[in-house]
């Protein structure tokens, strides 16, 4: 009986903790990609910008980062009944189409059990890779490949800097 009581002061706590943090907060404007508009006027819509459309490869940023669509899939039918990439990237298409073949992950049930076609949990193609379009980015970004941290720290090391202990691998 002890703990149920301790659980439910607990439970308020927090509860009471959660609405003071929301609170705090109610009055700060939110950030959105529409900017300094209120939700009930209208904005004119950002551009379309233009996919890149060149089939060339590109260079992953982080170990089992999903490989980017490198041309326009705009008119690619992915429903339950089909789907226009594996008419290309499955392994009996890719010698005439030169299109990478999907991995063999592709092809693993839950289990680790190897099946015959694509597995159903990995046949909607676009729920992990995207097309790139040549546009601005939305935020700001410092994201660096694991490589690249790397080199600097390497490179600081090697001036006799000492990198701040955060920095440290």
């Amino acid at each position: 009986m002890r703990a149920r009581g301790f659980i439910l002061i607990a439970a308020a706590a927090f509860g009471l903790g959660a609405s003071l943090a929301w609170a705090q907060d109610a009055g700060a404007p939110v950030a959105d990609l529409r900017g300094e508009t209120p939700p009930t006027e209208e904005v004119a819509p950002p551009p379309i910008y233009k996919e890149i459309n060149d089939d060339m490869r590109r260079a992953r940023n982080y170990p089992e980062q999903p490989p980017v669509i490198p041309h326009n899939i705009r008119d690619y039918p992915i429903t339950l009944n089909a789907n226009k990439c594996l008419t290309c990237h499955t392994r009996e298409f890719t010698a005439q189409s030169q299109a990478p073949m999907i991995s063999v992950t592709h092809f693993m049930d839950r289990d680790g059990q190897i099946l015959a076609t694509v597995t159903p949990r990995r046949y909607f193609c676009t729920q992990c890779h995207v097309t790139q379009a040549e546009a601005p980015d939305l935020v700001q970004n410092d994201f660096a490949p694991i490589e690249e941290i790397l080199r600097m720290l390497r490179q600081k090391q090697g001036s006799g800097e000492t990198a701040p202990a955060e920095d440290q691998p």
